[in-house]
């Protein structure tokens, strides 16, 4: 029987996904060291499946500002990902690429967010790549946005997007490690559900 549901997920599902941010993660590290033209590493990633506000807690609080580059998948695969960037990650990267920082998210020019959206898309690009890496399957990408708002409002998108097949979210958590500096990465990966399950076939899973 396939996959109903993302929390229908048994153990060795889950473990795929989280090769796949593994991998995702490496490359991620790799891509954005070259960026900023500092050593960066990665934590090993966690995959979580998690409900709305139980999303929100682990990432933040309803009301807290953040920005996000949200792109789409299509192809083989279809779905949403949405890597969600709060202020000091954003500070280490505007001060590599551009030597500037900013004190609120809407102090971001439309230099700036456009420097994010490329940053987002490489790093949303590099799961992408470990997914279709693993499987073999053809996933085109649209052009990246990036949306400054709530929390809350931003982990809404995938919602409305998905509510009719799902009310789970599947979340990948982990740090970057900028020259010493700690910074979170939460990308949420969200397939929709005949995705996720070709996935698994073609990996041999179900």
């Amino acid at each position: 029987m396939g996959i109903a549901n993302y929390e229908d997920m048994n153990t060795l599902e889950l473990d795929v996904i989280k090769e796949i941010g593994s991998i995702g993660t490496g490359n991620a590290a790799t891509a954005l060291s070259q960026v900023l033209k500092k050593t960066t590493k990665m934590s090993l990633p966690a995959v979580y499946v998690l409900g709305y506000n139980e999303a929100i807690e682990m990432v933040g609080s309803p009301e807290e500002i953040v920005a996000a580059v949200l792109v789409k998948m299509s192809g083989e695969i279809n779905g949403i990902m949405l890597f969600i960037l709060k202020i000091d990650f954003i500070n280490a990267v505007l001060d590599s690429v551009l030597s500037k920082d900013i004190d609120d998210y809407m102090d971001l020019t439309e230099l700036e967010k456009s420097a994010l959206e490329e940053i987002g898309n490489i790093i949303i690009s590099s799961y992408v790549n470990a997914m279709s890496g693993l499987t073999g399957v053809s996933i085109k990408l649209s052009i990246p946005s990036i949306a400054i708002n709530m929390l809350g409002g931003i982990l809404s998108v995938p919602m409305v997007e998905f509510g009719y097949e799902t009310d789970k979210l599947m979340m990948i958590n982990g740090k970057f490690i900028v020259d010493d500096k700690v910074l979170d990465s939460n990308l949420l990966m969200m397939p929709d559900i005949q995705s996720l399950n070709y996935l698994m076939q073609k990996l041999g899973v179900n």
